[in-house]
């Protein structure tokens, strides 16, 4: 049985040898090494450092950034999640990572959380010039504008991986592996 995602059957594709045996044979190693495995794993990082310095750093700040937060929060939220569901599919079912990657959901998800990441990314560089930077220039250990320009540059990044992916998902949809 062959995998799209480099892997070449179950019994090699899955678990890990230790000694004479193979172990974690629930786990599907082969999607994790893959070129979309990686992907996924670049997004759920990038999601996550993002999470964490907008609460940590964002929330303080609130009054001054007010929705280009929100809308922040509110993507890394929701691409974090369904990223995290998709790999942990395609990490426990080989089958699901075929049928689920050649639907248009992949395509559609991706399309979508790039948009999105695109579009909150610029709220919050905007408020980062307009409302923060000039607070960082006046008050000394006013972190909140480092952070945030941090954070809005690692959303840029989030969304060129998912346009590649949602390229990648469109390339399997449309039948070219």
């Amino acid at each position: 049985m062959h995998s799209s995602f480099g892997t070449r059957n179950i019994g090699q594709s899955f678990g890990f040898k230790l000694f004479c045996c193979r172990v974690c044979t629930c786990v599907n190693f082969g999607f994790v090494n893959s070129r979309v495995g990686l992907i996924k794993i670049l997004q759920l990082t990038l999601a996550t450092l993002c999470e964490g310095l907008l609460v940590r750093y964002g929330i303080p700040a609130v009054d001054t950034i007010g929705q280009a937060l929100t809308s922040m929060l509110t993507t890394t939220a929701y691409c974090f999640t369904t990223t995290a569901i998709l790999m942990i599919c395609y990490c426990f079912s080989e089958k699901s990572s075929s049928l689920i990657r050649q639907s248009l959901f992949e395509t559609l998800f991706n399309g979508v959380a790039c948009s999105m990441y695109f579009s909150s990314s610029s709220y919050m560089g905007f408020a980062c010039v307009v409302w923060l930077h000039p607070q960082f220039l006046v008050r000394p250990g006013f972190w909140a504008y480092p952070a945030m320009t941090a954070a809005y540059y690692m959303g840029y990044a989030a969304g060129i991986l998912h346009a590649i992916d949602a390229y990648l998902a469109f390339r399997y949809y449309r039948g070219c592996r």
